[in-house]
């Protein structure tokens, strides 16, 4: 059997145990952390700025099908920014092929992004926020490459790509 089948399989199955037995599993154990003031926008405000499933993955922390990310296939020199707010979180230097389906990437731009801890699964997890806007982009893991040893493991959804050359965009206020 496929290793990620059986991994997506025993996920599905955990939280489908969880949500019938009515856990609440989704615990925060430590606030965000991040050296940006928060943008003041309320749900309504971002829902009309972003897509409906970028929405739903940076706002109420869904995340999208595996493999279905352009960004997957994305190999050009650039920098990836958040969807929501427009910082910058992950250059392309650091992005490598995971076998996850989602972007991945071995290092953050130090300070742009913000962890908590995630219980969802029922197996405690780090999730990472942008740290201005605190937009879910996704959970990072201790299985990477070196020279850092991690997996920032990114909802394709959640980023925009600027290629090399072209002008990042004002961030959003």
């Amino acid at each position: 059997m496929d290793r990620r089948l059986f991994i997506a399989g025993a996920i599905t199955a955990v939280s489908t145990l969880a949500v019938g037995r009515g856990i609440n599993a989704a615990t925060n154990s430590s606030p965000m952390k991040g050296d940006f003031p928060p943008i003041e926008k309320t749900r309504e405000e971002w829902r009309q700025l972003l897509q409906a499933q970028q929405y739903e993955v940076l706002f109420e922390e869904a995340t999208e099908r595996p493999w279905t990310s352009p960004l997957n296939d994305e190999k050009r020199d650039g920098t990836y920014i958040g969807a929501a707010c427009y910082l910058p979180l992950f250059l392309s230097e650091t992005k490598f092929d995971s076998g996850t389906g989602w972007p991945s990437f071995y290092q953050e731009i130090e300070g742009n992004t913000a962890t908590k801890r995630d219980w969802k699964l029922l197996i405690p997890r780090t999730e990472y926020h942008c740290a201005r806007c605190g937009g879910h982009q996704g959970h990072v893991f201790d299985d990477g490459p070196q020279p850092t040893g991690k997996r920032w493991c990114n909802n394709g959804v959640a980023l925009r790509f600027i290629p090399s050359g072209e002008e990042l965009p004002a961030l959003r206020t």
